[in-house]
């Protein structure tokens, strides 16, 4: 153990982190990192919504539609909003919702995981998990996606940086970094 994990052994979460933004910008990679950093549970809303409808979010995007799911996925956000602190990462659209956006920044924290489109693509191109993303022209599809909810993911609480080749675990330090300025959010333990 390093000297940097004992530091974030004296940190103690006060309200939910929930991760924000693009598909592929690491929310879910980063919160279980960061989960494991700060001792707290992780969440997924997908994978919640997922083991709720015992179906997959391509599965239901499929049956019931994107407004049918975004309103599933309003509430099983509320639902683990309630719950004691920890790190919640969200679908990449979550954020869009007006009522999501107050309700995170009411009972938690939202902190945007920031990456370039370039490295957005390069993370997702070679996958088929993302209904948003099956159409003849995926790349331009991202773009497109990428350019409107930039300006809504700029409304969160935080920002965090995310690059090409930063680690995982440098990540989740950089949004520890970020949620310290935060004491209502994150405390060091005397």
């Amino acid at each position: 153990m390093d000297s940097r994990d004992t530091s974030v052994q004296a940190l103690k979460l006060k309200k939910t982190v929930v991760l924000v933004g693009m598909m592929g910008a690491g929310k879910t990679a980063v919160g279980r990192a960061l989960a494991q950093a700060l001792h707290v549970p992780f969440r997924d809303s997908d994978a919640e919504i997922e083991r709720a409808a015992n179906m997959t979010i391509a599965e239901i995007f499929a049956r019931d539609g994107e407004p049918f799911f975004r309103q599933k996925e309003a509430q099983v956000i509320s639902r683990l909003l309630d719950g004691p602190p920890a790190v919640l990462s969200t679908g990449g659209g979550a954020y869009m919702r007006e009522t999501n956006r107050r309700m995170i920044t009411e009972r938690g924290v939202a902190v945007w995981l920031d990456a370039e489109l370039p490295v957005l693509w390069n993370r997702v191109k070679h996958k088929n998990t993302r209904p948003l993303l099956q159409t003849s022209d995926p790349r331009g599809t991202l773009r497109e996606i990428y350019e409107q909810r930039v300006p809504v993911y700029a409304l969160s609480d935080l920002k965090v940086p995310s690059e090409q080749g930063k680690s995982i675990g440098a990540m989740a330090g950089r949004v520890i970094e970020v949620l310290k300025t935060r004491p209502d959010v994150l405390q060091e333990d005397e």
